[in-house]
């Protein structure tokens, strides 16, 4: 999967932007604060439909504009099409080959990515949070049924938490709500728990290549309902039995206490806790061999690997790491990278690159 070109219109400090792309690598060079980011987040967005760096969209559209607007042709294998992305305050509108989608989960996986940025160490040693996030944005590129599982679910929890605060609950209306929670809470928790097996599967080997073979990492789903030693067709009712059994206790504290929003995953190397005992250095180790292994995952369920976004991480690895990480996507992966000094690239993969220079929102090639 490549991206050919992109255009922008009152994206962030960009007025009006359209450029073209290398099918290998792309490096945009320039000091702090003048573009670099912006124009990797309006790729993210533009697979994704959200930033990585805001949940607030009116942030991303140019000052004192409505709208932002992005649009770019994606070579897949079957052909090549163009896809867009308009913001503005009332909402998102999608389009696929010029069709606007109804629901944007018909539009995510068009354009397939993968961002490695400074703050995905926050994935290894940050709150749980931050760890869900990185398991729905990935699933939610490879299965448009994950991302409506998830949007019901959300949906419903919200609605749920807002009845329980209310002066009087009738626990009736609580069995309503979770039997439309099982059903969304089931298909979240089987689809997170492929992924993070075949996740596991691939971080594993890389991590190994990494540590040269003195390291072992294991990835493992903790769900918040532990039912992962039933039978996929048990599930059901087990979830069923565990909502019911809290229904009082949810009552009386006002808030729905357990499900899949209260998920987490767990990092370990050579059996030893990495966010509690790990160094830092096998902290990155761990964040750069799930990003590596995530172009893998992705690639094994579509058929073809994704793009790469490298937000100004290079200089965050060591020469070891960034040789193994570079050596790993070169000839494979579409790679687009931030960097404020080229010295931060090894020169090997530089014979087949688009070199920008980005100053103050003006893009130079």
């Amino acid at each position: 999967m490549k991206l050919s070109s992109i255009h922008l219109e009152n994206f962030r400090n960009y007025e009006s932007l359209s450029l073209d792309f290398h099918d290998k690598l792309n490096v945009f060079i320039g000091k702090n604060a003048q573009g670099k980011t912006n124009l990797l987040e309006s790729i993210y967005c533009l697979a994704t439909t959200k930033s990585h760096r805001t949940t607030r969209d009116k942030e991303i559209i140019r000052m004192n504009q409505d709208e932002a607007l992005i649009s770019g042709y994606v070579q897949n294998r079957f052909s090549e099409i163009p896809i867009s992305l308009l913001l503005s305050k009332s909402g998102k509108r999608a389009k696929i080959n010029h069709i606007e989608m109804a629901k944007l989960s018909q539009y995510v996986g068009a354009l397939n990515c993968v961002l490695f940025a400074p703050e995905d160490l926050e994935i290894v040693k940050g709150a749980p949070e931050v760890r869900r996030n990185f398991i729905d944005v990935e699933c939610g590129q490879i299965s448009k049924i994950y991302l409506q599982s998830l949007s019901d679910y959300k949906r419903v929890l919200k609605q749920k938490n807002l009845y329980l605060k209310e002066r009087h609950v009738d626990k009736m209306m609580v069995e309503i709500f979770n039997d439309q929670l099982v059903e969304a809470a089931l298909e979240i928790i089987n689809k997170r728990e492929a992924f993070v097996e075949a996740l596991n599967e691939y971080a594993k080997q890389i991590h190994s290549d990494i540590s040269n073979n003195q390291e072992n990492l294991t990835v493992e789903y903790r769900p918040n309902i532990k039912c992962l030693e039933l039978k996929k067709e048990e599930r059901l009712q087990f979830l069923k039995e565990t909502y019911a059994s809290v229904i009082d206790n949810e009552i009386e504290r006002r808030q729905c206490l357990i499900g899949p929003h209260r998920d987490d995953l767990k990092f370990y190397i050579n059996d030893m806790d990495v966010q509690t005992y790990g160094s830092q250095g096998q902290q990155r180790s761990t964040a750069l061999s799930l990003k590596l292994a995530e172009l893998d995952v992705i690639a094994n369920e579509i058929g073809e690997y994704p793009i790469l976004l490298l937000d100004d991480v290079l200089s965050e690895l060591d020469e070891h790491r960034q040789a193994h990480l570079l050596t790993s996507i070169r000839n494979r992966v579409q790679t687009f990278v931030t960097t404020t000094s080229i010295s931060d690239i090894n020169h090997q993969i530089m014979d087949e690159m688009n070199l920008y220079t980005i100053e103050e929102g003006t893009v130079k090639k």
